[in-house]
C-alpha cells in the first residue's frame, strides 16, 4: 500500500492569483495594480480594523470557536445560533462539509467553469468528481438536475458563479431544487452575494429556507477581509450540529472572530465599496467593450472575458503583465480562453485600460486571432 493515497499524488493544488511583490521583482516595476483575486479595492472595513485592535492583547487565550461572531449573525439574521457555523473562509466551512457528509462511495457534482477550490476539495478526499459544461458561461441547472445519481451527496452551486459572475433566478433555483431527493445536499456559495442581492431575480437564500441546503458566506470580498480568513454558513440546525463535531475546535481564530463583528456592523463601507464597484462595472464594461473585448454579464465585482483562443487570453495576460497590470487566467477554472478582471478602484480601472490599448494599439485583436 502506498504511503500517499494515487488521489493525493496525482493532486494540483490550488494556485492563487500572482502576487504584486513577485511581479514588481520579476519586471523592476515601481508600481503594480492587481485585478486579479477579487479582493476589495477599497481595502479592509474600518469598523473590523477597530475592532481587531480591541483583541490585541487577548492572543494568549485561546478563542472560542467563533461563539461571539455566530450569535451575532444569528442577531442580524434573525436565526438561532444552531444554524450558524463560522470558519477559515467559506473554504474552511466547505472542507467541514467533506469530513462530515461525505461516504467513500459518495460522488460530488456541479459545474465546469465554476470555483477551482471546491475540485481541488474534492479531489483531496478522493471523491468521484461528476461535471456538467455551463450553458452561455451560466450554470445548466437542469443538466447537473439530470446527473443526479444514487451515488450524489454533494451538489455545489456558486451565485453568482466565479469566474463568470452569472448567477441563476429564483424561479430556476426552486425549480432544480425540486429534482433534488432530500438526502443530497446542496452547497449554495453566496460568496458575491453582496453584489447581486440588489437584483429582484436573484434567490438571495435568507429569504427562504431548505433542510437539505447549506448556504456559505464571506467577509474576504465586499467586507475586505481576505487576508484573515473568515466566512460564515446557514443550515438547518442538524446539519451545523454535525459539521461542528468535526471543525477545529478554535477556529476561527479570535483577531479573524473579531474582524467579523466589526465587519458586519459596518454598513456604511458596504454601501461605498457596493457603490464603488457599481460605478466601476459601469465604466469598466463601457472600456472594455469599446477595445473590441468580449465580457460576460456580471453580477459580482468582476469581469470574465473571453477571447478566441486559450493562445490569445495567455498573450493579453503576459503583456498585461509587462505593464504592471495582474489579471486571472483561468485555465484552472476549466476557462483557458477567458481571463478574469477584478473591478478596481477608478484609477486602477483606468491603468487596466490604458495597458490594453497600448498593447492592443501594437497588437490588434484581429491579428492575433489569425
Amino acid at each position: 500500500m502506498p504511503l500517499v493515497p494515487p488521489y493525493i499524488e496525482s493532486l494540483e493544488p490550488y494556485t492563487p492569483g500572482k502576487q504584486a511583490a513577485e511581479l514588481q521583482r520579476e519586471f523592476s516595476l515601481a508600481k503594480v495594480v492587481k485585478l486579479a483575486s477579487n479582493e476589495n479595492p477599497l481595502g479592509p472595513s474600518p469598523l473590523a480594523l477597530k475592532e481587531l485592535q480591541l483583541h490585541y492583547t487577548e492572543l494568549h487565550i485561546y478563542p472560542n470557536g467563533g461563539l461571539d461572531l455566530r450569535q451575532a449573525l444569528a442577531n442580524r439574521f434573525h436565526l438561532n445560533m444552531g444554524n450558524v457555523i463560522t470558519g477559515s473562509g467559506s473554504e474552511g466551512i466547505m472542507s467541514n462539509i467533506f469530513r462530515a457528509f461525505l461516504c467513500d462511495e459518495d460522488e460530488a457534482l456541479t459545474s465546469e467553469g465554476t470555483f477551482v477550490g471546491f475540485y481541488v476539495l474534492a479531489r483531496t478526499r478522493g471523491t468521484r468528481l461528476v461535471t456538467v459544461p455551463l450553458k452561455d458561461y451560466h450554470y445548466d441547472l437542469p443538466a447537473i438536475a439530470d446527473h443526479i445519481t444514487r451515488n450524489t451527496k454533494i451538489i455545489y452551486l456558486a451565485n453568482p458563479n466565479n469566474p463568470t459572475g452569472t448567477v441563476f433566478t429564483k424561479k430556476e433555483f426552486d425549480l432544480f431544487w425540486g429534482k433534488v431527493p432530500d438526502n443530497v445536499l446542496i452547497i449554495l456559495d453566496e460568496a458575491y452575494f453582496e453584489y447581486a442581492q440588489e437584483d429582484p431575480d436573484y434567490p438571495d437564500s435568507m429569504h427562504y429556507r431548505y433542510d437539505n441546503v447549506i448556504t456559505l458566506r464571506t467577509f474576504s470580498k465586499a467586507y475586505g477581509l481576505a487576508g484573515i480568513r473568515i466566512g460564515y454558513g446557514f443550515a438547518h440546525d442538524l446539519l451545523i450540529g454535525n459539521l461542528l463535531k468535526v471543525k477545529l475546535p478554535f477556529e476561527p481564530s479570535t483577531l479573524a472572530q473579531a474582524a467579523g463583528i466589526g465587519a458586519l456592523r459596518d454598513e456604511e463601507f458596504l454601501r461605498t465599496t457596493l457603490a464603488t464597484n457599481a460605478k466601476g462595472r459601469e465604466i469598466l464594461e463601457h472600456g472594455l467593450h469599446s477595445l473590441g473585448l468580449h465580457t460576460i454579464p456580471t453580477h459580482a465585482n468582476f469581469f470574465c472575458v473571453h477571447f478566441d483562443s486559450e493562445k490569445v487570453a495567455l498573450g493579453i495576460y503576459q503583456e498585461l503583465l509587462r505593464h504592471g497590470v495582474i489579471v486571472r487566467p483561468l485555465r484552472p477554472f476549466g476557462l483557458p480562453h477567458c481571463l478574469r478582471i477584478t473591478i478596481g478602484t477608478h484609477e486602477q480601472n483606468d491603468i487596466l485600460l490604458g495597458a490594453l490599448t497600448q498593447l492592443l494599439a501594437h497588437t490588434p485583436l484581429t491579428t492575433a486571432r489569425e
